[in-house]
């Protein structure tokens, strides 16, 4: 198996938690709590309950992921 395997899928942020975490729902109707990349926070890039966004996750544990794009 190729260790950068990962999962990305969108979805759409409907909390925000302490600590730079995000809780994040997804299409098929599951929730994961995500935290931002290191991309999205060296640019500043703000991130708000109601953004859709792309989250990546390992294939081990889909219930914590890393958000890595922020839609328009």
């Amino acid at each position: 198996m190729d260790t950068k395997a990962t999962i990305d899928k969108d979805g759409v942020i409907i909390e925000a938690i302490m600590g730079g975490l995000f809780r994040v729902e997804f299409e098929d109707g599951k929730t994961a709590v995500a935290s931002s990349a290191s991309n999205i926070r060296r640019n500043r890039i703000k991130l708000f309950p109601g953004d859709k966004v792309k989250v990546e996750f390992s294939p081990y544990d889909e219930t914590r992921g890393r958000i890595v794009y922020k839609y328009r």
